[in-house]
């Protein structure tokens, strides 16, 4: 059985310097960790469980569509991103790595792709390339057998 505990701390996320988000945008749960730690993970939730909601957040309209196109298996398909951290043996560790994580995706999301121009070979390679094709040809003709 998790136990959920409200998070309260009011420090906001800087995305860039004209995105800011709020903190009260951000869900955050502690719930129990798994894995080792002794009698300590039976007692104490260390682990953070963050939600955001992208649709109704304050984001603006370009970050909202990017990330709602991003394939990331955090985003859920109502547009919500969860993260559960729970790398750390600290509350205050976790939330401050589960925060760093969803500015990394929405990052991550805000990048765009440069795109691919294809380019011609220049004479010089092309050059190249048929002088190597013809050297070939007559190492392998050297190699046939010779007809008197």
């Amino acid at each position: 059985m998790n136990h959920f505990e409200p998070m309260t701390d009011s420090t906001s996320l800087i995305v860039s310097n004209q995105v800011v988000i709020p903190d009260d945008e951000i869900e955050m749960n502690f719930i129990r960790a798994q894995g080792a730690g002794g009698q300590n993970v039976n007692k104490v939730s260390t682990a953070v469980h963050l939600r955001f909601n992208i649709k109704t957040s304050s984001l603006p309209i370009a970050y909202k569509e990017k990330l709602l196109q991003f394939k990331d298996h955090h985003i859920t398909t109502e547009g919500i991103i969860i993260i559960k951290a729970q790398r750390f043996r600290t509350q205050d560790k976790n939330k401050e790595d589960a925060r760093q994580r969803l500015l990394e995706i929405i990052k991550k999301a805000m990048l765009t792709k440069k795109k691919r121009r294809s380019t011609k070979p220049t004479r010089n390679s092309q050059r190249r390339r048929m002088d190597n094709k013809s050297k070939q040809g007559k190492q392998k003709a050297l190699r046939r057998k010779v007809d008197y």
